[in-house]
This record gives C-alpha cells, sequence and structure tokens, in this order.
C-alpha cells in the first residue's frame, strides 16, 4: 500500500472556502496533505489568493483565479476540485489516479451535463461540464484550459469551467469519464454506522 499512497503526492484536491468551512474537520480526514485551499484573501493555510471577496453569485470569477493558477503546479500531475460539503474515498481516488496518471489525452472525470442553450449566443451554450461537488481532471487538461474564456453575466461556476474545457481543449480532444457516486458523498455522509451532516449550516 506504501507505493500507492505515495501515488497522492502527484495529487492538488483544489478547495475554495469562505468563512463558513470547517478547515478543522477536512484537516482531520485523508485529504489534509493533499489541499489547497482556495481564499478570497491571504490567511492561514491558504494556497491559492484569489484577493477578492467572493459570494455566491460570483463563484464563477473564483473558479477562473484557481484554473489560472494550476497552470503553474508543474510538479502536480492529477487534480480534483471538491466543495466543502463534499467527501470522497481515498481507495477510489487511489483507483482513478492508477488508472489515468499518464494518459494520452485530457481527462475530465465528474457527473457531466450540458448547459441550456439560451436566447442570445455565449461562449457557455451547450457546453459539457461536471457537477461542483467533485471533478477530476489531469495536467494535459490543465494545459489546454481556456482561462481567459469570456461569458456574459454571472454563470454557474461548474459551467465556466466546462466553458474552459471545450473551448480551450476541444470536446472531441477530451475523455469525458462518468464519476461513480458510491465513493463520493456530498451534504450528507452515510456508512454503516455514522450519518454526518456534511453541509449544517443551511446556507449551502
Amino acid at each position: 500500500m506504501g507505493a500507492e499512497y505515495a501515488m497522492l503526492e502527484k495529487l492538488a484536491i483544489i478547495f475554495p472556502v469562505n468563512n463558513n468551512t470547517d478547515m478543522q474537520f477536512y484537516q482531520n480526514t485523508w485529504l489534509r496533505n493533499y489541499l489547497y485551499p482556495v481564499c478570497d484573501w491571504p490567511g492561514s493555510g491558504c494556497k491559492i489568493v484569489c484577493n477578492r471577496t467572493s459570494t455566491y453569485r460570483t463563484l464563477d470569477k473564483k473558479t477562473k483565479c484557481f484554473a489560472q493558477a494550476i497552470k503553474r503546479f508543474e510538479d502536480k500531475e492529477l487534480f480534483i476540485k471538491l466543495d466543502d460539503d463534499a467527501l470522497v474515498d481515498i481507495d477510489y481516488v487511489i483507483g482513478l489516479i492508477k488508472k489515468y496518471q499518464g494518459y494520452h489525452k485530457p481527462v475530465y472525470i465528474s457527473d457531466h451535463e450540458r448547459t441550456k442553450p439560451r436566447n442570445f449566443p455565449d461562449s457557455l451554450n451547450g457546453v459539457m461540464y461536471g457537477n461542483g461537488k467533485f471533478y477530476m481532471f489531469n495536467r494535459k487538461l490543465v494545459q489546454c484550459l481556456k482561462t481567459d474564456i469570456k461569458y456574459r453575466g454571472s454563470p454557474n461556476e461548474d459551467s465556466v469551467f466546462g466553458g474552459m474545457v471545450t473551448h480551450g481543449c476541444g470536446e472531441d480532444n477530451v475523455e469525458y469519464v462518468q464519476e461513480d457516486d458510491r465513493w463520493i458523498w456530498h451534504k450528507e455522509y452515510t456508512s454503516k454506522n455514522k450519518n454526518i451532516d456534511l453541509a449544517f449550516i443551511k446556507n449551502h
């Protein structure tokens, strides 16, 4: 198992945080050594700093911020974007690393859907994007992301990431992989004798 866990050193877990994020909880999980908190302003433990106050309606800007930052993470081969009300199983992640490290094309693992067409031309019309609770991708995808994408309004932040993939990498060049939700928990963790509310503060 030592060699398998060593693979995690090539992983960065991109973790957008806010004032309600319970970092103590996540520091007590296997995620702790691989977390890259994305913060509005400089602070303890912040690995990516956007230098702007974010709200629910401006999370698209935070997504562009971390997408630009991780282009500089040349020592990381695989990335997970994880919400602060979600958990993912370590052995599931190791299995994905085994399968996709060194993969020959960009990989985008999530529960994908397409944006609904709008009534005006827009770069995010009909793009494929992943569910924000969890998506995993490789360095080849990071390298081709179009982080300067332009669009109208303040759309869903995950559709913005999908737009960066579509317009930078090209859908036909990307391996879209369906996640296995048996190993990803969102808002609630339930297993055997445990039932944990991951989003107790009802502003999530």
